[in-house]
């Protein structure tokens, strides 16, 4: 059975792990632990849903159990993970569940879950949930002060509103520029996003592809090189001047160039961050496993640049931090906070039009103008009387001469590139992430690390 538990939610294959049972018991949690934490009796949750075939069976189970925990409901129905984010403090709401598995295939399906201000739990409150959960410590409603049902499907419009009143989104600039924009929504809720805010930025000719929002997806929804060759055949068929590429809950960018090439999904966040760099500069932050790319364009505007621990919610609090203007994840992950703190594809696209725009490049030469960096991604199997701190500690002697990063696993920084190593949540190995100005650097600087651990792991 596979049921994945951690401290942002739990993620799981329907029917055979992700139960009725699971969902109803984690939903329960979370639910007793935002009353704790609010000190209110009666909560407000926000509720939404990717276009999963499962999502509405989920969801109706999801928001009866809220109303069973004496919490009213707005039920986004089918939204993005973003426009849930911004909903939450939009309506006053005291959290918000989110429910898709992200990039996993479809028969796979997860809750996600949200403060009061919209953004993903912290490891602290999410272990609370846990526990809970495992305790079934919780209890339910008298039926005189049960929850309520309300659709809200305006969201979606808000949120666009909102994009459109960035000062940094020059729509101007994107309808002189007559762009011709191919897309793929991956047979989720960016078939319904995408084309409304495509429409609010003015663009007119649009090219569609896998925009049905049935759940039923026609590749796999990871925004990968390997899973978008229809994308990149219609721009050229189309002659689009760029196409672009969601997830199913539209938190991650990919983007595809003129010639049907990949822009690189690392270079998502480098080319918007150069943009908003170019209008105000400041500090970014991505996480150790993001291109140094991001590093190097921060520094051109006199900013600093800091590196989180993997995850969102570590992104997230180390822009509050260094009051970054910008920041995000190598998956294509834009955080823009002048809009809300959390992934956005959708401003992430108002933000590269206006820099297409602006630029008066094309993609692919708007791209040439970024240092060429490249990742090798490997892994090492821990034997079971591996110790990590041991091994993490003759890394750092090994390489002392270095500098170095603990502050999720380790990092090493080389002159041309970097190794990060982290221990896997969910499998007995380590993690181990290489850049290099050339993809054969990035290997050799993996290939010295994973020979020095030879004798440590295996």
């Amino acid at each position: 059975m596979t049921l994945i538990k951690s401290i942002s939610g739990i993620r799981g294959i329907i029917g055979d792990g992700l139960s009725p049972l699971e969902i109803v018991k984690f939903t329960s949690a979370y639910a007793t632990f935002i009353k704790e934490l609010s000190g209110k009796k009666h909560l407000k949750v926000v509720v939404g849903r990717d276009a999963r075939v499962s999502g509405r069976m989920v969801s109706a189970m999801v928001c009866s159990t809220l109303m069973s925990c004496s919490a009213d409901v707005m039920d986004l129905g089918l939204a993005t993970t973003p426009t849930v984010e911004m909903a939450v403090t939009n309506l006053g709401a005291d959290g918000g569940i989110i429910i898709s598995a992200s990039h996993n295939p479809a028969q796979w399906n997860a809750l996600k879950l949200l403060n009061a201000n919209g953004e993903f739990l912290s490891a602290e409150d999410g272990q609370k949930i846990l526990e809970l959960a495992e305790r079934n410590d919780f209890q339910y409603a008298d039926y005189l002060i049960l929850g309520t049902y309300k659709e809200n499907y305006d969201q979606l419009n808000s949120h666009l509103q909102r994009i459109l009143d960035l000062p940094l989104v020059n729509v101007p600039a994107i309808r002189s520029a007559d762009f011709r924009v191919a897309f793929d929504a991956v047979n989720s809720v960016g078939g319904i996003a995408l084309p409304a805010l495509l429409e609010t930025l003015d663009v007119k000719v649009v090219y569609p592809l896998n925009s049905k929002p049935d759940g039923l997806f026609t590749h796999n929804p990871e925004p990968l090189p390997e899973h978008l060759i229809g994308i990149s055949a219609l721009v050229k068929e189309k002659k689009a001047d760029v196409g672009f590429v969601v997830d199913p809950d539209v938190d991650r960018l990919a983007i595809i160039t003129e010639n049907g090439g990949f822009f690189g999904e690392e270079y998502t966040l480098v080319a918007t961050a150069d943009y908003v760099l170019s209008h105000k500069p400041g500090n970014t932050v991505s996480n150790l496993s993001s291109t140094r790319a991001l590093k190097d364009v921060t520094e051109k505007y006199g900013g600093k640049y800091f590196a989180s621990a993997v995850g969102e919610v570590n992104v997230v609090n180390m822009m509050k931090k260094h009051n970054a203007v910008i920041g995000g994840e190598g998956n294509g992950g834009v955080i823009y906070p002048d809009l809300h703190f959390g992934r956005d594809a959708l401003v992430g696209i108002a933000l590269f039009l206006s820099h297409l725009a602006v630029s008066g490049k094309t993609c692919s030469e708007l791209r040439h103008q970024y240092p060429d960096y490249f990742i090798s991604k490997n892994k090492v199997t821990l034997r079971p009387d591996a110790r990590l701190d041991q091994i993490f500690s003759r890394v750092r002697e090994n390489y002392q001469q270095y500098p170095i990063n603990n502050i999720d696993g380790l990092k090493v920084d080389f002159e041309y590139g970097w190794v990060h190593l982290r221990q896997s949540n969910t499998e007995p190995i380590i993690r181990i992430y290489a850049e290099g100005t050339t993809l054969t650097l990035a290997e050799e600087y993996s290939g010295r690390i994973m020979s020095d651990l030879a004798d440590w792991v295996c």
